[in-house]
């Protein structure tokens, strides 16, 4: 399958499947003309490189384990349980630094509201 049904299959832009190819996530045949030439499981794996995007993964963590998940199920794949850890601990550290931000926004609301209260009292 060519590039453009690939896309068309996934619902993947074109640009970043050829994306995924730089970074070592697919690896399509090049035919005589040039053109990159899809095995019909390479619709499986861009759907699976997807889900890891979307838990915040980057191109370069999946690689470390794609194609152990691609033969084997995620239990299966010792490379896969550190890196979700790590992430867990990047997301608490990002939660932490905006619940941080929240409050001092809400302090920042409330300072300015009594101060506003108080404007009107003198008036």
């Amino acid at each position: 399958m060519k590039i453009g049904e690939l896309s068309a299959r996934t619902g993947v832009s074109v640009r970043s499947l050829r994306y995924y190819e730089q970074q070592g996530l697919l690896s399509p045949t090049r035919l005589e003309n040039g053109y990159r030439d899809y095995s019909p499981f390479a619709e499986e794996q861009v759907h699976t490189i997807q889900l890891y995007l979307n838990l915040g993964l980057s191109t370069e963590e999946i690689a470390g384990f794609l194609q152990c998940v691609m033969k084997n199920k995620e239990a299966f794949c010792q490379e896969i349980m550190p890196i979700y850890r790590h992430k867990l601990e990047e997301l608490d550290k990002q939660i932490s630094l905006l619940q941080g931000i929240r409050s001092n926004l809400e302090e920042r609301m409330q300072s300015i509201l009594e101060e506003q209260q108080s404007f009107e009292k003198e008036k």
